[in-house]
């Protein structure tokens, strides 16, 4: 069987409603745990090279089918690929195509691990941050989170922290509900790690982002 009739053969057709229901997207949906899709991963990663994982990957993604693009992010999501400009590229081809967080949140854990290998590639996720798609924004924060997570950054990762900042200055202004909830996870996560900087930014912008936002962003500050 292909990978996706894999999943089919252990969906579950009331489970399915109840999850188009929960995710409110016009898609198709097998009713497939994530730990089931995880365990297929796992047999479909041990017996592919790279390229067949890639092939594999693009072809579940152009599905549209739910658990399938699900399986395609992790297929992809591993922190040691090299090379890995293939991925990369697949993984941003998937970028335009985000309509829903659950979907967006894996994939962007994927190509967090891309932009980790060779930060280079923050100059094309700068270039989401003006897209017209609020997901597209929305994964610019989101595929950067390693950065909010360093206890002791070199120089060159702070400046990447203040440049990926800078674009949370701006997303303030958005007042899309996931827009700013980028924002409070990203400084929420920060203040585990920086919580004077998280103090700053709260002083100088944060009155223009959303009670809950600003709440979320806060609540593990002292």
């Amino acid at each position: 069987m292909t990978p996706l009739k894999q999943l089919g053969a252990i969906g579950n057709p009331q489970k399915a409603v109840e999850m188009a229901r929960y995710h409110k997207v016009e898609r198709p949906y097998l009713g497939v745990s994530n730990p089931d899709i995880y365990d297929l991963c796992k047999q479909w990663r041990a017996g592919s090279d790279l390229d067949g994982r890639l092939k594999i990957a693009a072809d579940l993604w152009d599905s549209n089918v739910h658990e399938a693009r699900i399986a395609a992010t992790k297929l992809l999501t591993q922190a040691r690929i090299r090379p890995d400009d293939t991925v990369w590229i697949e993984i941003t081809r998937w970028v335009e195509g985000f309509d829903a967080w659950a979907i967006a949140d894996h994939a962007c854990s994927a190509g967090s691990r891309r932009l980790v290998s060779d930060p280079s590639r923050l100059d094309i996720v700068e270039n989401w941050t003006t897209d017209e798609n609020m997901w597209v924004r929305r994964a610019a924060m989101v595929m950067t989170l390693p950065w909010t997570k360093q206890n002791h950054p070199s120089e060159a990762d702070r400046a990447i922290r203040e440049r990926v900042l800078g674009w949370a200055v701006t997303y303030t202004q958005d007042h899309d509900w996931f827009i700013q909830k980028s924002v409070s996870w990203w400084l929420r996560s920060l203040s585990g790690h920086n919580p004077d900087r998280v103090r700053t930014f709260i002083s100088d912008h944060g009155d223009k982002m959303k009670p809950f936002a600003l709440k979320d962003a806060t609540r593990k500050l002292c």
